[in-house]
């Protein structure tokens, strides 16, 4: 145990932070895909796909749904704002109070699992909804303290700004010096690891309903362990 601790201590703490945000956006893609695919159309991450979905919906007769993504970007307002009141007077990235909301987050992925498990192969719509107000509800306090991390460009619940910044400062865009350096690594491995979560959410929607959700909810868990353990090593040692 101990020479694990002096391996995590070695580890800088932006380059900790950096792959645990990371590992975070993978299990994103996880939750979107079950949300979309196995429960009405509804993301629990990405929100403007939520707003772009309620805004057809609301045309009429397009078979979208609309209680569904207005109470998930409800729910992600909600979570998001109790993670800034949470982490508020925190002058520190990483701290007991952020591993308390990443805790909290895995709970909620883990009894939602548990809850979809129970439900069977045809949940009904109550139970949908709750699934995934409650998962965006969790979404929502992820990014919070996703955000107060800080890791630039990897907020684990959207990639567009990722992509945006990936396309403009390329040689093609604004071609600036620097362009293949470690931002651009990070840009690209943020936007594969959405897309291989989702991939994995959408795989294993073909095993069982919560099987998703489960997964999300123990990687996100072990990612909240390590993180604390890490903590934990850096801040004894100062």
């Amino acid at each position: 145990m101990a020479a694990v601790t002096e391996r995590l201590r070695a580890v800088p703490t932006e380059t900790m932070h950096l792959w645990l945000m990371l590992v975070l956006t993978f299990t994103t893609g996880i939750n979107d895909a079950v949300g979309y695919l196995g429960l009405d159309k509804v993301f629990t991450g990405n929100m403007t796909g939520n707003v772009v979905v309620l805004g057809m919906a609301l045309v009429g007769d397009t078979g979208l749904p609309v209680v569904g993504p207005a109470l998930a970007l409800l729910g992600f307002l909600a979570g998001a704002a109790f993670g800034g009141r949470v982490l508020k007077a925190e002058k520190e990235p990483w701290s007991p109070r952020a591993t308390g909301l990443f805790a909290l987050v895995a709970a909620i992925m883990l009894g939602l699992a548990a809850l979809l498990f129970s439900a069977g192969e045809d949940p009904s719509r109550a139970v949908m909804t709750i699934t995934t107000t409650l998962a965006a509800i969790a979404m929502g306090t992820q990014a919070a303290a996703a955000r107060h991390i800080a890791v630039k460009d990897v907020t684990t619940v959207v990639v567009t700004s990722t992509l945006t910044g990936l396309a403009a400062d390329s040689p093609i865009g604004a071609g600036k010096a620097g362009w293949l350096d470690g931002g651009t690594a990070r840009r690209f491995v943020a936007v594969a690891l959405i897309l291989l979560g989702a991939l994995v959410g959408a795989g294993l929607l073909r095993v069982e309903l919560g099987a998703g959700l489960l997964t999300a909810g123990v990687v996100i868990a072990v990612t909240t362990a390590v993180g604390s353990w890490h903590h934990r090593a850096v801040t004894t040692i100062l």
